[in-house]
C-alpha cells in the first residue's frame, strides 16, 4: 500500500481513530487480497480528510 503522507505517519493523523481503523481494514483486506509479490495498491485518501465514517 502506497500513501502520500509524512514519515512517520503510516496509519494516519495522530488521534484520528476513525482514519487509523480504515487504514488498517485496507491493509487487512491487502493481505487476503493480494496475490503477487511486489504487488503496490496506491491509496486515494488525502491527509487531511474529514469523512472516515464512510470508509470503516
Amino acid at each position: 500500500m502506497f500513501l502520500k503522507w509524512p514519515l512517520g505517519h503510516p496509519l494516519g493523523e495522530p488521534f484520528n481513530v476513525k482514519q487509523q481503523r480504515a487504514i488498517l481494514k485496507k491493509a487487512f483486506d491487502a493481505l487476503r487480497e493480494i496475490k503477487e509479490p511486489g504487488t503496490i495498491i496506491d491509496l486515494p485518501y488525502k491527509w487531511k480528510r474529514e469523512n472516515w465514517e464512510e470508509l470503516g
